[in-house]
């Protein structure tokens, strides 16, 4: 059987427009969601303060330190240190808001679904020269909740939503450092 020239004009240009493809998208920046990274190449150990709370919320900040930890830790390429001294980068903040609020309701009236809005101020700073490498002094995070019917007190389970939330806060402020945003 023989091949017409068409065909092999067509699959030659099939050929071109993949490789053209290909060469733009890798020379254009394109990087998975939370994969890139605008932090300078020296910034591996990074000390993270423990954030200061002001809400009234107890342990919403210990929540949210901890977290952040986890989530530059799974990143591989930092260390998160216990020390300021070890440290080529500092992230600090301060908890300025924690608000928890009903967004649905069931049949009987109780609240299913609540949310959760977090605000903050954030700085991620190099430790020798304090050059900021990133600052958001009104970084929001905003998360719903919802509850099993059955559970009829949402306060005996706010802790453990919390702690879901500081995972998701930790995970969007981890790659708006990381990108710049």
């Amino acid at each position: 059987m023989r091949t017409s020239t068409r065909e092999v004009s067509l699959k030659k240009h099939r050929v071109a427009v993949l490789i053209l493809s290909s060469a733009i998208l890798s020379g254009c920046g394109y990087a998975l969601v939370g994969r890139a990274s605008n932090l300078p190449e020296d910034v591996r150990n990074i000390y993270i303060e423990p954030l200061i709370n002001n809400t009234a919320r107890l342990q919403v900040d210990q929540f949210l330190t901890r977290a952040i930890a986890d989530e530059f830790v799974t990143r591989q390429r930092f260390k998160v240190v216990s020390s300021r001294g070890e440290a080529d980068a500092l992230l600090s903040g301060t908890v300025t808001s924690f608000i928890v609020r009903p967004v649905s309701f069931g049949d009987e009236g109780r609240a299913t679904a609540y949310e959760i809005i977090i605000g903050a101020e954030m700085l991620f700073k190099r430790r020798d020269s304090g050059e900021v490498i990133w600052q958001q002094d009104r970084y929001r995070f905003q998360e719903d909740y919802e509850l099993e019917v059955s559970e009829t007190d949402f306060f005996d389970r706010q802790n453990e939503a919390i702690e879901e939330v500081a995972v998701k806060f930790a995970e969007t402020l981890v790659i708006d450092i990381l990108e710049g945003f």
